[in-house]
């Protein structure tokens, strides 16, 4: 997948759960990329966080850290 396109899928789960009352988002975040993404698509993730993470919202990044 495209990097945009995984900058902008991740960026749209962190915005959901941003809105959502209760648990951190970051937490949410990660669980909901746990459970749906594939294991290329995770990698991906990390490894564009590990190069600085550009674009990501800090939920994201916050999730990257907890897969």
């Amino acid at each position: 997948m495209s990097p945009e396109k995984m900058v902008y899928m991740a960026n749209q789960i962190a915005g959901f759960f941003k809105t959502q009352p209760g648990a951190d988002a970051a937490e949410r975040v990660a669980d909901h990329i746990r459970d749906f993404w594939e294991p290329r698509m995770r990698e991906q993730l990390l490894s564009h966080v590990a190069g600085g993470g550009a674009g990501l919202d800090e939920a994201v990044i916050g999730a990257a850290g907890q897969l």
